[in-house]
């Protein structure tokens, strides 16, 4: 907190609202006056983001930087000279671009530069975002992990090595397992791990009701990746997106089908830089063309927490909650075929049970084993009836041994 509550206020009113460029340039106004020019430079240059001709900004911004103030504009303006526009007299504001790049990147880059790719306001609309998870943050997945080190992980991190080999980055992964086992987090955590930035797209984000506008909508997501490579590209629930074409009587989902293709051979761009994740929870519905070379060419399964994975998962959501006398072993062995969100909902339903008994006897008490047993007779696993589905799919539908991974597990858990 500061010395000025009004400052206080209206900044976090600016950052609620940041396309407010009035209410951002009186902030800035206001942290001139009090001597605080350091931050109002940082806002001024937000509001010329947003608003780059506003000249109200722009003097700001000379004042701030300690530039002449802007002299009074001529009743008839001069011809426009050639070059960049014309800001206040004596200001160079190429240089000034240059002294704030560690404050806001530039709206716009020139042919000539070599910048690091910035978020524009297409980016922002897509949600690029810098993942802080690693792969040491997920429990268990083992094989998996094996599996993303190979594809993804070792090749960038040995260039000189892939270079020897020949290795391409290209093409993506499909992850594909029961719901709730960790898919998505696990996508984060290889973007956090490669240090590349993480941008999540699902159906909702592409579809729209106009004619073509889901195919552009599409096209922009895949070029918010390209720009921002190094990027890992989520396609969460690519059933939905690229479901069998041969299933599908919508002509719209057809040609988005064929668009999506079209933007993973890079046909639409260059996609060296932006490495593809997939996830579903039936991959048997995704259309077959997704899965060739280049594309989505290779498979791992996401299965539900082994013991391990489940001893640290339950760990984490009762970290904060008051406990006492838990058996963890005892329930890690209750809970097999429990997915990650099946054990976040059974911590979720012990501390409603401790707290319904503290709420009635008036006295707080602590999450007790019998919180936990009461709570395992009421929450069952969700994925019994995706290994249902998927049991039938590794008996019958199992063309070229796609699934073969699936039928070892089923076969070792004595499903098959």
């Amino acid at each position: 907190m500061s010395e000025s509550p009004l400052i206080d206020s209206i900044a976090a009113a600016v950052q609620s609202r940041p396309e407010d460029v009035p209410l951002r340039l009186h902030l800035v106004q206001l942290l001139l006056d009090a001597g605080r020019k350091s931050e109002a430079v940082s806002h001024a240059a937000q509001a010329l983001q947003y608003a780059p001709d506003d000249t109200a900004a722009r003097e700001l911004m000379a004042k701030a930087i300690g530039a002449p103030a802007t002299p009074p504009a001529p009743a008839t303006p001069p011809a426009p000279a050639a070059g960049p526009p014309a800001g206040p007299a004596g200001v160079d504001w190429r240089a000034y671009e240059e002294q704030l790049s560690d404050v806001i990147p530039p709206r716009f880059t020139r042919a000539d530069d070599v910048a690091d790719p910035v978020r524009g306001a297409a980016d922002r609309a897509f949600d690029v975002e810098v993942s802080t998870v690693r792969l040491a943050d997920v429990g268990g997945m083992t094989e998996v992990k094996q599996r993303l080190e190979l594809a993804f992980l070792g090749p960038l991190r040995n260039p000189q090595l892939r270079a020897m080999y020949g290795k391409s980055l290209r093409g993506g992964l499909l992850l594909y397992g029961p719901p709730g086992c960790g898919k998505t987090f696990l996508a984060r955590a290889v973007a956090g791990e490669m240090q590349a930035r993480f941008l999540a797209l699902s159906i909702v984000d592409v579809l729209n009701m106009w004619v073509g506008n889901s195919e552009k909508n599409l096209h922009e997501i895949f070029e918010a990746a390209r720009r921002n490579a190094p990027c890992v590209l989520f396609l969460d629930e690519i059933d939905a997106l690229g479901h069998k074409r041969s299933q599908l009587h919508s002509s719209v989902l057809r040609t988005l089908g064929n668009q999506l293709l079209a933007e993973l051979d890079g046909m639409e761009g260059n996609n060296d830089g932006v490495f593809v994740l997939a996830a579903t929870n039936a991959p048997w519905d995704v259309d077959g063309a997704l899965r060739r070379p280049g594309r989505l060419d290779r498979m791992a399964l996401v299965l539900p927490p082994d013991a391990p994975a489940r001893a640290a998962i339950l760990r984490y959501h009762v970290r904060e909650r008051p406990i006492a006398n838990i058996d963890l072993g005892a329930l890690v062995a209750a809970t097999e075929h429990f997915s990650g969100a099946d054990l976040a909902h059974l911590c979720e339903t012990a501390a409603e049970h401790a707290m319904a008994d503290s709420l009635a006897s008036g006295t707080v008490r602590m999450m007790e084993q019998r919180d936990f047993e009461r709570a395992l007779a009421e929450v069952r696993p969700s994925t019994a009836s995706w290994f249902a589905t998927a049991r039938n799919v590794a008996l019958f539908a199992n063309e070229g041994g796609a699934y073969d991974d699936l039928a070892a597990y089923l076969k070792k858990r004595k499903l098959l």
